[in-house]
């Protein structure tokens, strides 16, 4: 394939094979409008190169990139065939047997230098779990989201000294971007605390993986609460290592995954639909909730401020979230959220030795019980693998290989509305490009 014009005009020297550059990642990924913006692209950047756009919220090149093909290779959207990081499921696919789980073998496959997982399909059923249970904070902060079990879950584990600090999101303190979630690492229970709750935008979260400005050991531990699919890309460099930069990538002994069906643009979401289309007083809301297929906002005196189906902005869902078969995250050590559990608790699914031990270390803060309903787990995984199979341009393949290549991505794509922006007109763009576009200018003047 025809390298990028731009390198063409640099110099004479051919290019070495099978380089994969920044530019085929923003083609196939950020200018077709498919970035899920997890940040995983930034983290795994050997070089440093990759930055965030701090009007957009994308990834952008802020010095030379080198072609070492990494953010291409490990973007959930791109290179990366996400569902290879799922592990093998533990249960049979049927939500009755998910207190019964099997044993897991594994076993490197010496004709493959990564190796393979055998055991049930890892895309049936709940995935691997090893426990599955609808908890509630014993001291729950009417802040929390539903059974405010994360925050019970880091705040016990900070007491304990098991980890020292926590990637979550906190509110953005910028006067002009209200209710924006913003990705932060706390490291005392007093920080958790002003962190409550759940914003319904990206956060670029893996980029601030970037320890420098925190005070922290030498050999910190850190625990990652994130979207499945962050947790995706954060999983494959874990288990495919070599240098990451400034990114501590080998600090994070944790991963909490937030059930997530789809996320949201921020502007469009809170700025378009919530302020200006309906008329909210962002400075008066106390919470946004997303809950049985509904998006609810609330003010701080009590008044549901909009209760309405969540259909009616799925406009302003980021488009990569439609390839996404993953709502349970069945990469992560946890998978949280409200979906199996009745009004005000939390489903907790516990996916990993490392993720029961985290649990068992926080059961005396939590009333625990059964699921209410776990197979209303099963019907939205379903219904989540089905949007996605009729999105992806490939094959939902979890024993597949790890890596894709930027060719057989480009076949794939070329014929759809995802096709990399490379081969399309030059006057050709987005909706969401366009919408960026008008709202930079907006801010410019």
């Amino acid at each position: 394939m025809k390298g990028h014009p731009l390198r063409e005009q640099m110099n004479e020297i051919s290019e070495a094979p099978r380089k994969t550059w920044f530019w085929e990642l923003a083609a196939g990924v950020i200018d077709a409008d498919r970035c899920i913006e997890c940040g995983t692209c930034v983290a795994v950047c050997p070089s440093n190169s990759i930055g965030v756009n701090e009007l957009t919220n994308l990834p952008e090149l802020v010095k030379m990139c080198t072609g070492c093909s990494m953010c291409w290779d490990f973007c959930p959207r791109a290179g990366l065939r996400y569902e290879a990081t799922w592990p093998p499921a533990t249960v049979p696919a049927t939500p009755e047997a998910i207190s019964t789980p099997v044993e897991i073998i594994t076993k490197p496959d010496s004709a493959d230098p990564y190796y393979k997982l055998e055991g049930v399909d890892p895309g049936s059923g709940l995935g691997r779990v090893l426990g599955a249970y609808s908890v509630r904070a014993a001291n729950r902060n009417d802040d929390a989201q539903d059974g405010g079990a994360v925050t019970a879950l880091l705040s016990a584990l900070l007491r304990n000294g098991a980890i020292d600090g926590a990637l979550v999101s906190k509110p953005s303190q910028d006067p002009a971007t209200p209710w924006k979630g913003v990705a932060t690492i706390v490291t005392s229970v007093a920080e958790l605390a002003a962190t409550s709750g759940s914003f319904y935008n990206q956060t670029m979260a893996l980029a601030e993986l970037n320890l420098t400005k925190y005070r922290l050991p030498a050999k910190p531990r850190i625990a990652v609460v994130a979207t499945p699919c962050a947790v995706e890309g954060l999983r494959a460099m874990q288990s495919h290592r070599w240098p990451t930069g400034d990114h501590r990538v080998e600090a994070v002994t944790l991963t909490i995954a937030l059930m997530c069906t789809k996320n949201f643009d921020y502007e469009s979401l809170i700025l378009g639909d919530l302020e200006h289309d309906r008329g909210i007083d962002l400075r008066r809301v106390s919470k946004v909730d997303v809950t049985r297929g509904r998006l609810i906002v609330e003010y701080v005196d009590g008044a549901v401020a909009l209760d309405e189906p969540i259909k009616n902005f799925h406009h302003s869902a980021l488009k990569g979230c439609d390839e996404c078969a993953d709502f349970m995250g069945r990469s992560a050590d946890l998978a949280v959220g409200s979906v199996g559990s009745d009004d005000g608790w939390t489903t907790v699914l516990i996916r990993s030795e490392r993720g029961m031990l985290a649990f068992d270390q926080m059961r005396a803060a939590f009333d625990i019980r059964d699921l209410t309903d776990p197979a209303a787990l099963t019907r939205l995984d379903q219904l989540d693998q089905k949007i996605a199979t009729q999105a992806l341009q490939r094959p939902l393949d979890p024993m597949g290989p790890f890596f894709i290549d930027y060719e057989e991505h480009v076949k794939n794509y070329q014929y759809s509305e995802r096709t990399p922006v490379l081969l399309r007109s030059k006057e050709a763009i987005t909706v969401s490009q366009f919408r960026r576009r008008v709202q930079a200018a907006q801010r410019a003047t």
